[in-house]
């Protein structure tokens, strides 16, 4: 999967949608403009109606001052509307970018992070992000704006007395900028801690019946509590950060107008300027006071959205370890002979850093439609193998082929559309079953296909007995299917494909023997698809064209059932405590 997100910065995104914010940047201009023309127009009624009792003037200026209104209304609306609409399909595309890239990620990396700290970046960090763009961003450009406006008019009624709000608003720079320094470090723990809080919230929640069944309530919940205590300590450390700098620039806001006042009224005593110049300017002070006051909270939000974006680039710095060639070969059809040729494989360690080997040096061939059973004891290497099949992970040595063609040489989607799964942990989607069933081929598959599958899978009696039979919403993860009711959904959900090549990873456990057996039958007249069946059962791979005994990694014994019970290796040692142990 081939995609380009990595490289792009959110200012791409921004330029993406630069007309748009320069529609907003000028309906912002225009709306501040005719915000502090208004001073203007207050100075002109008190020197030339009130002092100067040019009563004429009244009804032009009131008249400016409506004007000035209704205008600041229309286009306040027009710069707020586009920059919610640029800021919300920016953030509508960088989650849909995100996601496909995680999407796009090995196996491996998804071993190394948790859910919840990925569901932590796609939804709030982006989130932050979102506001920054939107109306966090949309103040921090008016504040600008603003106060390079006010400045300008102040300067031009009396420079003397403009040199007071700029000393003050220097100052306020200076503690904003310092806020924001020390916010900057606490965002990130913040940005941290959030994730870890979702891992343990969905990892309790996803696993509710198994923390209930071993009374680990209390434990849970003492782990919760101690991730939400760290939690509530960085949101009070930022907190304390906040007020400890922010009556500083309350304090600055409420100063300026009174020292203007005190300083302007000196000038208009000693006639160096007009009283209606002095109302300007207390109004105009007035209006520089809100930047101001907004400096603190606008540099809170921004540091938010810096953090979370240095998260987000963490994860684009990812790149996935299983890529196809540029010109990947395409068969014409897949028959579904598959090759291990001398595969062996390993893996680093998480933790220790260090080379584990799973498999060693493995080597079979499944002919078109044959049938091959793999069997051994826990963590011998038999999911590795499946893994190996579908290149979530890549062979350290030798090779794997399908028609004699090498997978490393063929397109993933046509590999992995070539096999249909039934994975050892179950998982379906909180939707119906039909949808359930129809999964990865919803366009191809009608309702007779998937009640066929469900019949062959032995699901079809307990569905139609439900209410809603195949329209019946289960509900996450499965939730109110038993586990065998679970695993026939599954192998429903693979045999509906007829793909050339299935793959039944221990599917078969939660089933009672009569009803693997008549599955069983099922699997023995698909003649032209091939079957690799890995269990734990003898049963579930007594028909088998072929068996392997997988032990340490590599494959101990092979041949059919009746070959390896012969042999009384650890196929028959198998076999006797499965058949013979009651006896």
């Amino acid at each position: 999967m081939k995609n380009n997100y990595p490289t792009k910065k959110l200012s791409a995104y921004i330029f993406e949608h630069k007309f748009t914010y320069i529609f907003a940047i000028l309906s912002m201009i225009i709306s501040v403009s005719l915000d502090l023309i208004a001073p203007q127009l207050t100075k002109h009624i008190i020197d030339d109606v009130i002092v100067g009792g040019q009563t004429d003037k009244l009804m032009y200026l009131l008249g400016g001052i409506l004007i000035v209104g209704i205008g600041r209304c229309i286009f306040q609306y027009l710069k707020e509307y586009a920059f919610d609409v640029a800021g919300i399909r920016i953030t509508a595309k960088m989650r849909r970018h995100l996601f496909d890239h995680i999407q796009s990620l090995s196996a491996d990396f998804f071993e190394r992070t948790n859910t919840g700290e990925l569901m932590a970046r796609i939804k709030d960090d982006i989130d932050r992000i979102g506001d920054a763009l939107t109306f966090v961003g949309m103040l921090i450009i008016e504040v600008i704006i603003h106060t390079s406006i006010v400045l300008f008019f102040m300067f031009n009624l009396d420079a003397r007395l403009a040199l007071l709000p700029t000393a003050f608003m220097i100052i306020a720079a200076t503690i904003a900028i310092t806020m924001e320094r020390k916010l900057d470090s606490v965002y990130e723990a913040i940005s941290e801690e959030n994730a870890i809080l979702n891992t343990v919230a969905e990892e309790n929640l996803a696993g509710v019946r198994t923390v209930k069944a071993f009374a680990r309530e209390k434990f849970e919940i003492g782990k919760f509590l101690s991730h939400n205590k760290k939690y509530y300590e960085l949101n009070m450390r930022q907190s304390k950060i906040f007020v400890t700098y922010y009556p500083y620039l309350s304090f600055i806001t409420k100063l300026l107008p009174l020292l203007i006042l005190l300083f302007g009224g000196v000038l208009v005593m000693k006639k160096d300027l007009t009283l209606g110049s002095l109302g300007a300017f207390v109004e105009y002070s007035m209006n520089i006071v809100w930047p101001m006051e907004m400096l603190g909270w606008l540099t809170n939000s921004f540091s938010s959205a810096v953090a979370s974006n240095r998260k987000l680039s963490k994860i684009y710095k990812e790149t996935p370890t299983i890529v196809e060639k540029e010109e990947p070969t395409i068969l014409e059809q897949v028959n579904g002979g598959i090759e291990f040729s001398n595969v062996s494989f390993s893996k680093t360690d998480a933790e220790t850093s260090a080379k584990v080997d799973i498999l060693n040096d493995v080597s079979f061939r499944v002919e078109e439609g044959k049938t091959i059973g793999i069997m051994g004891a826990t963590g011998a290497g038999k999911s590795s193998i499946i893994h190996l099949l579908q290149r979530f992970y890549d062979v350290t040595n030798g090779s794997i082929r399908i028609d004699g063609v090498n997978i490393e040489n063929m397109s993933l989607k046509q590999l992995r559309g070539s096999i249909s799964l039934v994975m050892q942990d179950v998982f379906l989607f909180s939707d119906t079953i039909n949808e359930n069933v129809k999964l990865g081929k919803r366009e191809h598959l009608d309702t007779a296909a998937v009640k066929l599958a469900s019949f062959e899978a032995q699901a079809s009696n307990f569905i139609e007995r439900m209410d809603n039979q195949y329209e019946t919403v289960i509900g996450e993860r499965g939730v109110g299917l038993s586990g065998g009711q679970k695993q026939r959904i599954s192998i429903a959900r693979a045999l509906a494909k007829r793909n050339p090549i299935l793959v039944l990873d221990d599917s078969t456990s939660a089933l009672d023997m009569e009803t693997e057996q008549m599955i069983q039958q099922t699997l023995s007249e698909l003649e032209h698809t091939t079957k690799i069946i890995i269990a734990h059962r003898v049963s579930s791979v007594i028909n088998a064209d072929e068996i392997i005994v997988l032990e340490n990694g590599t494959i101990a014994e092979r041949g059919t059932h009746e070959t390896l019970l012969k042999k009384g290796g650890l196929y028959y040692t198998t076999y006797a405590a499965q058949y013979k142990g009651g006896e």
